[in-house]
């Protein structure tokens, strides 16, 4: 086995044509079918098929893929290392980041170290925070920035930045806001905003509404957070959110921001990385820089 032969099976699965993968790979396609006939040899079983002049993984093949994947990260990535570690002004740095820090807390960081590094290319994708777990965990990304409860693996590793505890957001004007005491049942009266399924704070509301068996009568379900924010100043929906996200509406008095009756889930930002990826000088000097710049921030204070 040897790593031209994992990088086939990776384009095989993506592309299904051994033409684009010879092209992508820059070799011919005769060898593209040796280096799938060999691997089939070395492996004892079948790994590839054809369907209506298409190339597939088999079962087995996709078990391949999966080792496949992280190999070929793992190959991408000790190369960079190697050929960027001496320097912090250039190369690629690859941020994943669910949607509160990649919204409000990263852009301020983002602007002064590229200012600081303008020979590092930055890269930021973002996406919710069980999915960029899992990029970290393919090594498609050098470090993530996730809005999450508390949590444990034994690939990655979760350094706490700060709190990011969730709120109860609804117009100044709603009949929730007139409330001295608010209880859990209160809420299964009112139309209710609900995050989209792979974010976290859907995943916190989903246990919350189960510990007090509250059942909502009225939901819409958005995969924006921004879209939430604008229905609820509309007045009507409210909605679980972070209390990051809303700092500015509720300083100018758009949106009334109250706490989550009963018990729920703590709930920070955390800096994630994988146990089995070597950092990077400019992933160390990026974490520094998102310590350093989250202590002065004022919605940290």
């Amino acid at each position: 086995m040897n790593l031209i032969k994992l990088q086939i099976v990776e384009l095989i699965d993506k592309h299904h044509h051994m033409t684009s993968v010879a092209e992508l790979l820059g070799i011919k396609q005769p060898t593209v079918t040796f280096h799938m006939k060999s691997l089939e040899e070395e492996m004892g079983v079948r790994l590839f098929e054809s369907r209506s002049g298409k190339t597939f993984l088999t079962e087995a093949g996709q078990a391949l893929l999966h080792y496949s994947v992280k190999i070929n990260a793992l190959t991408q990535e000790a190369r960079r290392v190697v050929q960027e570690y001496d320097s912090l002004y250039r190369g690629t740095l690859h941020i994943g980041a669910s949607y509160v820090p990649a919204t409000y807390l990263l852009p301020p960081i983002l602007k002064p170290f590229s200012q600081e590094f303008p020979g590092i290319r930055m890269m930021l994708s973002v996406k919710p925070s069980p999915v960029i777990r899992e990029m970290l965990i393919r090594h498609q990304i050098d470090l993530g920035v996730i809005s999450s409860e508390p949590f444990v693996g034994p690939v990655l590793q979760a350094e706490t930045l700060c709190e990011d505890d969730l709120v109860l957001i609804c117009s100044p004007q709603h009949v929730l806001a007139q409330r001295e005491i608010l209880k859990p049942e209160h809420m299964a009266q009112v139309p209710f905003a609900l995050h989209g399924d792979e974010s976290s704070t859907r995943r916190l509301t989903n246990q919350w509404l189960e510990q007090h068996d509250i059942r909502l009568r009225s939901t819409v379900e958005m995969d924006s957070l921004e879209a939430i924010k604008q229905l609820v100043l509309l007045g009507g929906h409210i909605s679980f959110m972070s209390r990051m996200a809303v700092q500015w509406e509720e300083q100018h008095g758009l949106i009334k921001v109250l706490p989550i009756p009963g018990e729920q889930a703590p709930r920070h930002i955390y800096i994630v990385h994988n146990k089995d990826r070597h950092p990077s000088v400019q992933v160390n000097r990026f974490k520094e820089v998102l310590r350093d710049m989250s202590h002065s921030l004022s919605f940290f204070n």
